[in-house]
């Protein structure tokens, strides 16, 4: 086709592995000659499939880190599978005695207390409201019943809330941590 200007093969490989901010900039990439009738270069031409598969494969690999530290996790032996365990006490004491026998016993490896809840919630045909602390405590998976035995055992309440999420990923560090502060079951 007249007017437009195919990109040569020694082109495409040099734009291929020119950085990304680069193609950017005024003046990185030598502008091609242009004729009267040529219209201006576009800032995206179509380059060859193999430049576009290697984009998709940075791309993925940038979107795959978190998938990967999740796998880590689970194959590694510097881990293990972990959960984030939400425990609802009704004050700052409560919370610190329950919290001290949890770590007391390596049932998890951290208890944090947060001060400041309010709870609305449905207890005995009627709507309550509360004003208490959260405990989110850190452990292994494998302690959970355990800890959960132990919360019921120790906790003022007769229906103590339990509640666990599991842990996909993170620093590699706080929970190979996390592994080594908490016994094995």
């Amino acid at each position: 086709m007249r007017g437009k200007r195919e990109t040569s093969r020694i082109e495409m490989v040099l734009l291929a592995g020119t950085p990304f901010r680069s193609l950017f900039s005024p003046g990185a990439v030598a502008a091609p000659r242009r004729t009267a009738t040529a219209p201006p270069p576009l800032l995206f031409r179509r380059r060859s499939p193999l430049t576009g598969a290697l984009l998709f494969l940075s791309l993925g690999a940038v979107a795959g880190v978190r998938s990967l530290s999740s796998a880590q996790m689970e194959s590694g032996s510097t881990t293990v599978p972990s959960v984030v365990v939400y425990v609802t006490v009704p004050n700052r004491e409560a919370g610190k005695k329950l919290a001290g026998s949890i770590i007391s016993e390596k049932l998890a490896a951290c208890v944090n207390i947060v001060p400041g809840v309010d709870s609305v919630y449905w207890w005995e045909g009627k709507v309550q409201s509360d004003a208490e602390e959260l405990l989110i405590i850190k452990t292994r998976e494998s302690l959970l019943d355990a800890l959960t035995e132990h919360v019921k055992a120790n906790h003022e309440y007769d229906v103590p809330e339990v509640i666990a999420l599991p842990i996909k990923g993170g620093n590699l560090k706080y929970l190979e941590w996390l592994k080594n502060s908490t016994r094995e079951n």
